[in-house]
């Protein structure tokens, strides 16, 4: 990323995390992973009760970027026709014609996705994946950026179909969304029950398409490169780090996914904290959201009561993040 162009980025992120913030309150943690979700061209998994703003932030987004925002319930009954569209027969012209499905938008809100079968899920999943979608043998891709945050309900499992691992590691983070407090959620009450904010369009899709671009360009050090891939590599083959004790507790490590996710998250949070390369610390914030749906634990690890952030916590402790950049030459200054 050109120096020159970076106070215009930070500029134009702060836009729209402030115009959003207008009508989202508290979420940062969350907000900011959409944000590096946006930028990073990755997908959001998200786990939460309702009620906790995460359809509104990402319609409130949309409507920031000018961008088309979908929302697709999910329920048992969905077929995968219902999601990327289907072919139409027309009894006066004997012609069929191509109905589009509504994941043929920027930022698509799959709301309980665990409540739809499998075949409805690799439908969107493939989505997600190859950015297209085959009707009838034609091909339609869908629009740039495309965003896919899918959200789960933690509270009733009754008609749920859990998500196979191998789909799950399609999302580039799962974040967990908590309850506000007790000051946020008084302003919470005082903004919905008050006069409705109008939000502001202030960037276009193309240039968020330029931000995905100069996010490709954030400098990321061969150190944290490094740092990822020992992280991921000790969730397979955690002996080979010195933590013995751990290979018992986990059936599957994380893919080659999550090392991507990382460096390009580290890349995306950088790039929003007004920086062009990448810090230790960048990178370490993302390590629960990027590795804690991809490490599997075993029923050993299950029956004595962990949970794979538990694990990561205990594989970071082992795995030190690399110096940060250039310390080294201050103290010999």
């Amino acid at each position: 990323m050109d120096q020159s162009t970076a106070p215009d980025t930070a500029q134009l992120m702060e836009q729209i995390l402030y115009e959003v913030k207008r009508v989202v309150v508290g979420q940062d943690r969350f907000l900011e992973r959409v944000m590096v979700a946006m930028l990073a061209q990755g997908h959001l998994l998200v786990e939460g009760v309702p009620g906790l703003a995460k359809t509104l932030t990402v319609k409130t987004l949309a409507s920031v970027v000018q961008g088309r925002f979908k929302r697709i319930q999910f329920t048992p009954d969905l077929v995968p026709a219902d999601l990327v569209g289907t072919r139409i027969y027309n009894q006066k012209t004997g012609d069929f014609s191509t109905s589009l499905g509504p994941v043929f938008a920027n930022l698509l809100l799959a709301d309980e996705i665990n409540r739809a079968p499998a075949k409805v899920q690799s439908a969107l999943l493939e989505v997600m994946q190859e950015r297209q979608v085959t009707i009838a043998g034609e091909s339609h891709k869908v629009p740039n950026p495309f965003l896919v945050m899918a959200t789960q309900n933690p509270i009733e499992t009754e008609g749920t179909y859990p998500l196979p691992e191998a789909q799950v590691d399609r999302f580039m983070m799962k974040v967990m969304v908590d309850y506000p407090s007790d000051e946020e959620e008084f302003v919470i009450v005082e903004r919905v029950t008050g006069p409705a904010v109008q939000v502001n369009a202030v960037a276009t899709t193309d240039q968020l398409a330029v931000l995905q671009a100069q996010c490709r360009q954030v400098y990321v050090d061969p150190s944290l490169v490094q740092y990822a891939v020992k992280l991921v590599s000790a969730t397979r083959t955690p002996e080979k780090h010195g933590i013995k004790d751990m290979a018992r507790l986990i059936t599957f490590g994380a893919s080659p996914r999550a090392t991507i996710g990382l460096v390009e998250g580290a890349r995306a949070l950088a790039m929003l904290r007004g920086r062009n390369y990448a810090l230790p610390e960048d990178m370490s914030d993302l390590v629960p959201d990027v590795l804690r749906h991809r490490v599997v634990l075993s029923y050993e690890g299950l029956s004595e009561g962990l949970t794979s952030e538990s694990l990561v916590g205990r594989i970071m402790k082992h795995i030190p993040p690399p110096a940060r950049p250039l310390e080294h030459e201050k103290k010999v200054a």
